[in-house]
């Protein structure tokens, strides 16, 4: 049977939405002077690491793939993942004496978040009677390594979600907090728990996470894991080891054509566990190597791809994440959620795609999977999506 006639509301609509599209893309790349000169979700910078001297506009915004392809369950999509989410270059001490550490990222977790990063990597330790957010040197954090306390970032998360309520945010914590209920007094202290999605709704055996429709309408929008197991029994939060697998942090999860299982994590290509996380940042971070680094995620995330038994990365970790010689980290998230979740070759090809066909600004048809339904909103119409198996994944 023929697919029915589209309205012409619905062909000017999609006329615009692709012109749009080749606009966007065509910006990437484009020469500049200054900001100005790109367009929205772009900045105007150079990576000389990678050989390119000259300015040139460089995304610095992800695309929310649940902004498109709309309530599917949670562990369906990939989320952008700051690595040290609060060692942000340029920020003073607040110890009193210097710091003396290195570096992950350049901006507030504000900014992470409105940037469209919806993971936080956060170290967390006892010090000075309160919980902070800190480097540490042969497991400690001393005042010379210490960023804020863990308490301010976690309302910079607070009211990021009570301004956006339809967004989920996920945080991973490296845990050396001893103090009795350290935790939880930091997160009721940010009055966090709220949005606090409990360990019994968890799914276990590698079962689906509910929806992100259902898991918004509960307000369900903070997911929290420890890597301390014993938190789970004595203070609620979930055992990161019990839902994720993970590839090897630092310099060995970097390597090309290699994706090694994080020796506290499953094998990745383990389905006792429904979410899977990528690492992709050297040991020791370099602010001007970093555009050069993330330009090569796709790399390894095909690599992470074959590992994981043909699974995609549902949270990929990056430090700097805006560093680029182009789309960098933006690019392959969206192409990651793209096939995966309609069979293009990049997310926003997603929202204009009708009757199985993908737009020509993306052109891997044939890049589907077999045997799986979603559903999409494209212009106010659910359409059901058929997809086959790919022949060249990522």
């Amino acid at each position: 049977m023929a697919p029915p006639p589209l309205s012409s509301s619905v062909l000017l609509l999609f006329h615009i939405a692709l012109l749009l599209l080749v606009h966007y893309s065509a910006q990437v790349g484009g020469s500049c002077s200054s900001a100005r000169d790109c367009g929205t979700g772009l900045y105007c910078g150079s990576c000389p690491a990678a050989g390119r001297t000259n300015p040139s506009c460089i995304r610095n915004l992800a695309i929310q793939p649940t902004s498109i392809v709309k309530g599917l369950p949670f562990n369906r999509y990939s989320w952008l993942v700051t690595h040290n989410s609060f060692s942000i270059l340029g920020e003073p001490s607040r110890t009193g004496v210097e710091r003396v550490t290195f570096y992950n990222q350049e901006d507030s977790v504000t900014n992470q978040l409105r940037n469209g990063v919806r993971g936080l990597m956060l170290d967390m330790y006892d010090l000075n009677d309160d919980v902070w957010l800190c480097h540490s040197l042969q497991g400690q954090c001393y005042n010379f390594t210490a960023f804020v306390p863990a308490v301010e970032t976690l309302k910079e998360v607070e009211a990021f979600l009570s301004e956006n309520p339809s967004e989920i945010v996920t945080i991973f914590i490296e845990d050396y907090v001893r103090s009795p209920m350290g935790l939880s007094n930091v997160f009721n202290a940010a009055d966090l728990m709220k949005y606090w999605y409990p360990i019994s709704e968890m799914p276990t055996n590698g079962k689906d996470w509910p929806s992100v429709t259902d898991m918004v309408a509960k307000n369900h929008r903070l997911l929290v894991f420890t890597s301390d197991a014993s938190k789970e029994a004595s203070e609620g939060i979930a055992y990161q080891w019990s839902y994720l697998l993970e590839n090897e942090s630092g310099d060995p999860g970097i390597v090309p054509g290699s994706c090694p299982n994080r020796k506290e994590s499953r094998p990745l290509n383990s389905r006792s566990a429904s979410l899977f996380m990528q690492n992709y940042f050297p040991t020791m971070p370099v602010q001007n190597e970093a555009c050069k680094e993330n330009s090569g995620l796709l790399q390894i995330a095909r690599a992470c791809y074959a590992a994981a038994g043909n699974r995609i990365p549902n949270f990929i970790a990056v430090n700097f994440y805006m560093r680029s010689n182009g789309g960098g980290v933006f690019d392959v998230q969206d192409r990651i959620n793209g096939l995966t979740l309609c069979g293009c070759n990049t997310i926003a090809a997603c929202q204009i795609r009708v009757f199985h066909q993908c737009p020509h600004s993306s052109p891997m048809n044939v890049c589907r999977l077999r045997h799986q339904w979603v559903h999409a909103r494209t212009w106010g119409h659910l359409i059901r999506l058929h997809r086959h198996p790919p022949l060249n994944p990522l």
